[in-house]
């Protein structure tokens, strides 16, 4: 039976997320959050593999207490256990310090043949989580999966795609996998499995109960980068549409606008 990591985090809705112009930083108070899209590619990929081969799914998480309903989420599509990286020290991670922290917790849940995890997040965008934690895992990796083709022998065999075309690649376990979302839509959780999620237990790690973390390796300290502002875009003043109905009439207008513009 394979045993099966999924990593996934809790988003804030990028499209509703504005920026404060005197500090700029970006205000989350009262913006709604969401699973990162594709982490549930990754999570009906993991399922799929379940569902053909027998396993377990783990999923895992670092965040706030909140992010628990995103562990709820996904427990309801698939997933059979949860764990939760919480706590003040974890806050402030780039990616350095984000694997390091997932590697820590998910260790005191045992070995993982077959590691998920999104491309990229939609908050962060860097694409650079997934290999870092294959590194974490000392994990062989397949990118960009297409399709997983077998699982066999202590191999895992796949197609991915590339920008020319595909190819079918071959990799030991354990293994990292990230997945485009062409085979892998998201499900939709069954009305039982939506409840049982709501009940379920959760295993919670902090900094006070996992197994050799070190703390310098976490959070703000364990990052090797650091943001210290987020400067929004230059945005040119909005352009000015001429539609008079008449083209001798807009082309008049538009060579007086551009006149007063010293543009001619």
């Amino acid at each position: 039976m394979l045993n099966i990591l999924v990593c996934v985090k809790q988003i804030p809705d990028v499209d509703l997320v504005k920026m404060d112009p005197e500090t700029g930083n970006l205000i989350r108070t009262g913006v709604p959050t969401l699973t990162n899209p594709l982490d549930l590619n990754a999570l009906e990929a993991a399922v799929q593999v379940k569902e053909r081969y027998g396993g377990q799914i783990t999923l895992i998480t670092m965040g706030p207490p909140m992010a628990e309903s995103t562990l709820r989420e996904c427990l309801a599509v698939g997933g059979d256990r949860a764990v939760l990286v919480t706590g003040r020290p974890f806050g402030g991670a780039d990616t350095l310090s984000t694997s390091y922290s997932i590697l820590m917790a998910a260790e005191m849940e045992g070995k993982f043949d077959l590691i998920f995890a999104g491309k990229e997040t939609l908050d962060g965008a860097t694409g650079q989580m997934a290999s870092q934690l294959a590194e974490r895992f000392d994990a062989s990796q397949i990118s960009c999966c297409f399709s997983i083709e077998d699982i066999s022998d202590g191999k895992v065999r796949a197609t991915r795609t590339l920008e020319t075309g595909r190819e079918i690649v071959e990799a030991t376990l354990p293994c990292l996998i990230t997945v485009e979302k062409d085979n892998f839509y998201g499900r939709l959780p069954s009305l039982d499995a939506y409840l049982a999620s709501k009940k379920a237990e959760i295993t919670v790690y902090t900094e006070n109960n996992i197994d050799g973390l070190d703390l310098n390796k976490i959070g703000v300290p364990g990052s090797g980068t650091i943001v210290p502002k987020i400067y929004p875009p230059e945005l040119p003043e909005p352009g000015q549409m001429i539609q008079t109905g008449s083209v001798k009439t807009d082309v008049s207008e538009l060579l007086s606008l551009l006149a007063e513009q010293d543009a001619i």
